[in-house]
């Protein structure tokens, strides 16, 4: 009997690159003439996956994602997989925000996935939910690039990665 071949599809983003963007969007905004002598803070929890953004008003506040955005992109970091959290008051008439990073695949979207490629009827192609991934097998491979495919082609809100293509 053929063995199956197979690949995981995962999502996230590589936490030291999401610190070294941090790092130089907090240079770029020290340096920037409308943030002088104004407050800015951007604070990266690598243990919680999350950036806490605190500075003066919401103005400021889209001034400092678009500089984030800018340096995630350069460094090839999915802005899909940022999740902004509510603006929040913060003391002294200043607002606070989070914003999450997702780092697996959630199960619901998972599930989601999982119904799409049965949806789409190949013969002979197994989807399994394996803890934040899902894995693909299939004894054959032009099924397994058909799949690839097909999930380009959808929309879950974050980066899809194709890895350990077996």
């Amino acid at each position: 009997m053929a063995k199956d071949e197979t690949f995981d599809i995962t999502t996230g983003a590589d936490l030291q690159e999401v610190a070294n963007a941090v790092d130089q969007a907090k240079r770029e905004i020290t340096s920037r003439f409308d943030f002088k002598n104004i407050l800015a803070e951007i604070e990266f929890d690598k243990g919680k996956a999350n950036l806490t953004i605190h500075t003066t008003d919401e103005y400021k506040l889209d001034a400092i994602w678009q500089a984030l955005t800018g340096r995630f992109i350069a460094r090839n970091v999915p802005i899909q997989n940022m999740v902004r959290g509510t603006i929040q008051p913060a003391a002294s008439s200043t607002v606070r925000q989070e914003i999450t990073l997702t780092q697996g695949i959630e199960s619901d979207i998972a599930k989601k996935m999982v119904k799409f490629i049965k949806e789409q009827k190949y013969k002979k192609v197994q989807a399994q939910i394996q803890g934040d991934a899902v894995r693909i097998s299939s004894p054959s491979r032009d099924e397994l690039q058909q799949v690839i495919t097909a999930l380009k082609g959808e929309d879950y809100g974050i980066e899809l990665k194709f890895g350990n293509y077996r």
